[in-house]
């Protein structure tokens, strides 16, 4: 049941603001027709030399940014100064957790909040530490990481892991907030424990993704999901199954290629990291072939587009740009991911090109997410656009073949 919007923030307020028993607090998303200052953002108490602040690390597109405030009385509560500075951003969803509660609000399109509460079974100890490195989304010492050769026995981060581990959480950050934001705006729909969500992860390997994607979403964010993983080579499928056994998780892995595994049900859901070159237009043209919600993919190398862009003609006045091998090469993968973002705007997609990861944990750290908003984008806009571009490179990009497009619509066609 709705409550008026306000009663529900001045309730949270108390929540937030209250040194002792919150634990952490999360807003994402945003509200109808407005858009707050960042995509997300992160709330704790820390314990500090100068005594108990509150931290507030806030997230933009590109990077994080963490403050702490200090607590006080009057007009010298920086703290009550953040919290109510949060609370008027057109956030669309808050996750707040206390010592024995959890509370999940949604901002709804008539701008009225629903709140699910949930009371703890036993009562928890805050964590006050304030290194930066420990506030992870799931700790380090979770059986997922030790069972994916990221930890020790111990559960102790591996030095020779943590680039990996980086990668696993900011896409874990990603795909949070991303469908947190779907469900709000109803692109997603909210899963039961009877429809659980579908996700699939393509390409999965040694299926990091695909395990740490559960763990998430089922043990912090309490969403009933089924998890299934694809790769074409067996040893995989035997490898994490066994994996998905000690875990005493339900995921599925299927063999096959990315392009001709079936799943059935279609995944609601699919991810795909680093799938290599062509990979990932197979990929995003199973997500649309399925008719998937929500897609997160980070492309690898461009082979395709830019042995194309070695072979054709260098337009005018662009020579600059493809003498040198390097920028050659960079401009392959800014043209290649330019026109898969086209591809699914075409398709009805809202998509986002981001960088989810810096660039010293990999030089891959291109992220495009599509949401599925139901109706193609109107007008002619976009297509033309398309059709300029790739007539110009004179290109054939592979996920367009994959969807039909260029036998549909040919560059120069009427």
């Amino acid at each position: 049941m709705s409550e008026p919007l306000l009663r529900v923030l001045a309730r949270m307020r108390g929540h937030l603001l209250d040194p002792d028993t919150l634990v952490r607090a999360v807003a994402s998303g945003r509200q109808k027709g407005q858009q707050p200052r960042w995509r997300r953002v992160e709330l704790r108490y820390v314990d500090l030399k100068a005594g108990r602040h509150l931290q507030v690390t806030t997230y933009d597109e590109t990077q994080a940014h963490t403050a702490n405030h200090s607590i006080g009385s009057g007009s010298g509560d920086a703290a009550r100064d953040a919290v109510d500075d949060l609370l008027d951003e057109p956030f669309g969803n808050w996750h707040v957790e206390t010592t024995t509660e959890s509370h999940q609000v949604r901002v709804t399109k008539k701008l009225e909040a629903v709140v699910h509460t949930t009371q703890r079974a036993e009562a928890v100890e805050p964590d006050r530490g304030h290194d930066r490195d420990k506030q992870r989304l799931l700790a380090e010492d979770d059986p997922v990481f030790r069972a994916l050769g990221l930890t020790d026995a111990e559960g102790r981060l591996k030095p020779s892991r943590h680039a990996k581990f980086r990668q696993v959480e900011e896409f874990l950050r990603l795909l949070d907030s991303s469908v947190a934001d779907a469900v709000q705006k109803g692109h997603l729909r909210r899963p039961t424990p009877e429809e659980p969500l579908r996700v699939a992860d393509m390409g999965c390997g040694n299926a990091y993704l695909t395990f740490a994607a559960q763990r998430y979403l089922t043990e912090v964010r309490r969403l009933p999901v089924v998890v299934t993983g694809v790769d074409v080579k067996e040893q995989s499928r035997e490898h994490n199954s066994a994996v998905a056994a000690e875990l005493g998780v339900e995921a599925e892995f299927v063999v096959g290629s990315i392009s001709g595994a079936v799943l059935d049900p279609a995944p609601e859901v699919v991810l795909a990291l680093h799938a290599c070159d062509t990979a990932t237009d197979e990929a995003l043209a199973r997500a649309v072939e399925w008719g998937a919600q929500l897609v997160l993919a980070a492309p690898c190398c461009h082979h395709d587009i830019a042995a194309q862009l070695r072979k054709a003609p260098t337009p005018s006045p662009y020579a600059l740009l493809t003498r040198h091998g390097i920028l050659r090469e960079r401009l392959a993968d800014t043209l290649t991911d330019g026109l898969r973002a086209a591809l699914m705007r075409i398709q009805g997609y809202r998509v986002d090109v981001v960088q989810f990861v810096e660039s010293q944990h990999t030089p891959r750290n291109t992220m495009l997410r599509a949401v599925r908003t139901g109706s193609p984008v109107k007008g002619g806009g976009v297509r033309k656009e398309y059709d300029e571009l790739v007539a110009t490179w004179s290109v054939r990009p592979r996920l367009a073949e994959l969807l039909g497009l260029h036998e549909q619509h040919a560059p120069g066609q009427d």
